[in-house]
């Protein structure tokens, strides 16, 4: 143990480049996970809307949008990174870094949370909608007030998991130079051979996602007042 102490102490790597990465990687998931967030959530409401029994039922513009939704969802993160780079470029100015990876993160992510949203505010009771269409509410109205509110513990739960999945993609998205954890862990720990700096990343990703969780768990818990 002792000996494993003075390694950490004593590694430049870790005393020097894990703080910067690690901060890299909360960079790059925080921001993701914002737009996100931003643009998820009204894509799966969207996505729920223009289903046969939704709020605004159009069956060709659902099977197009649905369409697209579930080839982004499909295609293989590494894939999906390594395929957009052209549009990185376009959008950051270069391929490399933290930020450049937010744009690969987002794409891969946004589908998967419109999917979770959808899912969760599929399971809302049909009579709370048609009471408040009773009730004379406006569609927007019925999306806030009756859909995200009745499903928020249930939203929160699936954002918790999406967060944990940009985790998991911002350590993939190293291999192509996208800085945080997993560019420290390939580039330093793999190639370099040394099993201190490895290892270390993985617990520092571990940390991470046990966070997430805890603190996504203990959020959908105080808003669920079934």
């Amino acid at each position: 143990m002792g000996d494993l102490w003075i390694e950490l102490t004593t590694n430049r790597v870790i005393t020097e480049k894990l703080p910067e990465a690690t901060l890299e990687t909360l960079q790059m998931v925080g921001l993701s996970a914002l737009i996100t967030a931003v643009v998820g959530l009204p894509l799966g409401l969207l996505l729920r809307s223009l289903a046969a029994d939704g709020l605004l039922p159009n069956r060709p513009l659902s099977a197009v949008l649905g369409f697209v939704v579930n080839v982004l969802r499909s295609l293989p993160f590494i894939i999906l990174a390594v395929a957009v780079i052209p549009l990185t470029r376009a959008i950051v100015g270069t391929s490399l870094g933290w930020e450049a990876a937010v744009v690969p993160l987002s794409i891969g992510t946004i589908p998967f949370f419109a999917r979770l949203v959808e899912t969760a505010v599929r399971d809302v009771a049909p009579g709370k909608v048609e009471a408040a269409r009773v009730m004379g509410s406006t569609t927007p109205k019925i999306l806030r007030s009756v859909l995200v509110r009745e499903a928020l513990p249930a939203i929160v739960s699936g954002f918790t998991v999406t967060v944990i999945a940009l985790i998991g993609f911002s350590a993939m998205v190293g291999a192509i130079g996208g800085g945080g954890l997993g560019f420290l862990a390939i580039t330093y720990g793999f190639q370099r051979f040394d099993p201190v700096v490895l290892y270390t990343s993985v617990v520092v990703i571990i940390v991470l996602v046990t966070v997430v969780q805890l603190v996504g768990d203990a959020v959908a818990r105080r808003l669920d007042h079934r």
